[in-house]
């Protein structure tokens, strides 16, 4: 921890004054059905990770962007809190065990069971369109956490990482993957092709990344995310193989699920035990958040699937308009 120095004159004593109080934090909204509150917030993300057209790329660090980004995100994140059970005590004492549990009790609909299963080909390139808002862009948001960690947590998640981006193959790049997926199934793979036809409930999966990413004080949500969403990775992605080779695309379609079958398999125990067991017991008081960060992504993405699935038993999109 850093100790607070002596202000030095008008500015720092007000903000030394400042600091140690809680930040407010505004009424909660219901965290995925807020159109207008999702896409202002994803494009204020967006300036992290890429260079929105005719946009002054000094934006991305510009104080009042920041401050209206923060009056977003302060009600998402009070929503999401509001959202899943804080940890309990016995949880704390061995995050390892208590993910898996969590996991193995998520009662959320399985969107892979229908895709593998049932889904037509429109619903399957509706599914690629909604991935596509963060799996164009996949594992940078759990990078953030690299430069926050320290020692063999950190180690541990630069190795998980390191499988994302290709092992040094950049035709192996996880995100370069499903945009060959993308177009194998007649889709437009350019980054961010879809945004106006993504909705609220997609682009909130996506947000709560980069919320827990880009905050340091939430470093260990981020790794639980990243714990879960590596443990809910290996199954469903066979089952998302398996459809995709059912509605008769061939290799450049299934090869980023097939990928993903094998390499989160072996993610899912790194990520478990050694990057977020190995931070609730390096820094004990993050435990709660490292669960916090689970159940926000099964939460979530349990919304998301039952949009997707209510959406095509009525027979209707689940985009805002077809793509």
């Amino acid at each position: 921890m850093l100790a607070l120095p002596k202000p030095r004159g008008a500015d720092t004593e007000l903000l030394l004054e400042a600091l140690p109080a809680d930040i407010w934090l505004l009424p909660a909204v219901e965290p995925s059905s807020d159109e207008d509150l999702q896409l202002a917030l994803y494009l204020c993300y967006e300036l992290h990770y890429a260079e929105p057209a005719g946009v002054d790329p000094a934006w991305e660090w510009d104080p009042q962007l920041l401050a209206f980004r923060a009056a977003l995100e302060r009600p998402f994140e009070a929503a999401l809190r509001s959202l899943v059970p804080a940890a309990a005590r016995e949880e704390v004492a061995d995050v390892g065990s208590a993910l898996q549990r969590i996991i193995a009790e998520d009662a959320g609909p399985s969107l892979a069971r229908f895709v593998e299963a049932r889904a037509s080909a429109e619903q399957l390139r509706e599914l690629l369109v909604h991935r596509s808002a963060y799996q164009l862009k996949e594992a940078d948001p759990h990078s953030w956490a690299i430069p926050r960690l320290a020692g063999a947590p950190k180690a541990a998640l630069v190795e998980v990482q390191a499988d994302e981006y290709g092992g040094g193959d950049a035709g192996r790049v996880h995100a370069t993957l499903f945009a060959k997926a993308m177009a194998a199934a007649g889709l437009d793979s350019a980054y961010g092709a879809y945004l106006d036809r993504i909705p609220a409930v997609t682009l909130a999966t996506v947000n709560l990344m980069s919320l827990l990413g880009l905050h340091r004080r939430l470093r260990g949500a981020i790794v639980g995310h990243l714990a879960a969403f590596e443990m809910t990775s290996s199954l469903p992605s066979r089952r998302y193989g398996n459809g995709v080779r059912r509605l008769g695309f061939g290799a450049d379609a299934t090869d980023f699920f097939d990928e993903h079958v094998e390499a989160d398999a072996v993610h899912e125990q790194i990520a478990t035990w050694d990057v977020a067991g190995g931070l609730a017991a390096a820094e004990p008081a993050l435990a709660p958040d490292v669960l916090f960060g689970a159940r926000a992504l099964l939460a979530l993405e349990a919304r998301w699937a039952a949009h997707l699935l209510a959406s095509w038993e009525r027979g209707e999109s689940s985009l805002r308009s077809p793509p």
